[in-house]
């Protein structure tokens, strides 16, 4: 009898479908929703949860992998799928504000059926909230009493998956006299929302990172989530960062190793007329794959190893998981650099994927913490 296939095997054999998809959607900014339906019939969609909420309690190492194989053929949809991770982690989290009863009823949405979730956080003006400042989507009380609910009104914009979203954690400030920030629960969907399709990117172009509004959206007084005044927020959790830099790290790598695979394929059957022979004979050639190999080794490494720490209980400083995803990040990059040297105007015509995974592993530099925050943090700790 043959072995189930894990969780990565799965993940793997579903993204040579997704990459098949991935042109398609890239060209025309559409949505992979069969991505997802196929995501949830494997079981992948609640594997982060912990096992006491439903889910099936996968280490980090583990969303690591299925994140990465994802990201293979489509890191529009590994990108989502690094969001709703995020999300299901936290809800287990000891400590967590999600009551029990809440946290259970999302993860079991999404081992039944297609249920996705992720935080709105970013504004127009306020910019990524890790800088700091207020947001300016405003939670009111919607009655009188401490049972009483909120009506949320805001301008969210990146709202990654936003087409298949069913649950918003939404970044808000109330409108009390000493104004508390924190994040409130909103089903998608509900009276007053509206999606803006904005997403017209260079990367990750079939991600749906739209523009949500929200105009006096009722929320229950239950899925305000946690509240406090600005400054009884700490500044990050470097636990949570130190997951994200797996997860999206895994997800940059392995668009490079989508770039590799095809390179390969490319050098080891590109024979010009005036070699005749194919171009992976050429010394000049084997070096600069050599130079690729190492790029990827290197995330390799540094993100395993992240992600046993992660799992094993043993701290990360943010400087150091910070350092990290500027690492990973950066050799993402030049790896498919690397790729585009090798292939003149072959890589950059569009019947070929590698311009595409150019496009979408520059995406990697946007994502908190970016390079400046990084290097200042690093500076800071080293002088005292």
């Amino acid at each position: 009898m043959n072995a189930p296939l894990t969780a990565g095997q799965l993940a793997r054999t579903l993204a040579v479908e997704f990459g098949a998809r991935a042109a398609v959607h890239d060209r025309e900014g559409s949505f992979p929703h069969r991505n997802f339906t196929e995501l949830q019939q494997a079981g992948l969609l609640s594997l982060a949860a912990s096992r006491h909420l439903g889910g099936q309690g996968a280490s980090l190492a583990q969303l690591g992998e299925v994140v990465g194989a994802v990201a293979q053929g489509c890191p529009a949809t590994a990108l989502v799928l690094t969001m709703q991770y995020m999300q299901h982690r936290a809800m287990g989290r000891a400590g967590s504000p999600w009551p029990e009863a809440l946290a259970r009823q999302l993860v079991q949405e999404s081992v039944r059926e297609v249920s996705l979730i992720n935080a709105l956080r970013v504004e127009p003006e306020l910019g990524s909230p890790a800088r700091g400042g207020l947001p300016a989507t405003v939670a009111r009380r919607a009655g009188e009493g401490a049972g009483a609910g909120w009506r949320i009104t805001g301008h969210k914009i990146y709202s990654t998956g936003a087409p298949i979203l069913r649950w918003y954690v939404v970044w808000a400030r109330t409108d009390e006299e000493a104004p508390r920030t924190g994040a409130f629960l909103v089903r998608a969907g509900a009276p007053g929302i509206r999606i803006d399709p904005t997403w017209d990117h260079l990367g990750l172009r079939a991600s749906g990172s739209h523009d949500v509004h929200f105009d006096s959206v009722p929320v229950p007084a239950s899925h305000a989530l946690e509240l406090r005044l600005p400054q009884d927020w700490a500044r990050g959790d470097s636990a949570v960062q130190a997951e994200m830099v797996v997860l999206l790290g895994r997800l940059y790598t392995g668009v490079a190793r989508a770039a590799r695979e095809w390179l390969l394929d490319f050098l080891r059957t590109r024979t010009p007329a005036s070699l005749g022979a194919p171009l992976a004979t050429l010394p000049r050639v084997q070096e600069t794959v050599g130079t690729l190999e190492g790029l990827l080794l290197t995330n390799e490494r540094l993100l395993r190893g992240l992600a046993a720490d992660v799992d094993a209980g043993v701290p990360v400083s943010s400087v150091d998981s910070g350092l990290i995803k500027s690492t990973v990040t950066h050799n993402a990059v030049h790896a498919v650099e690397v790729a585009l040297s090798l292939t003149s105007n072959h890589g950059l015509a569009r019947r070929n994927p590698l311009e595409r995974h150019l496009r979408d592993v520059l995406c990697g530099r946007i994502h908190t913490p970016q390079d400046d925050s990084v290097h200042v943090a690093a500076g800071k700790a080293a002088l005292g």
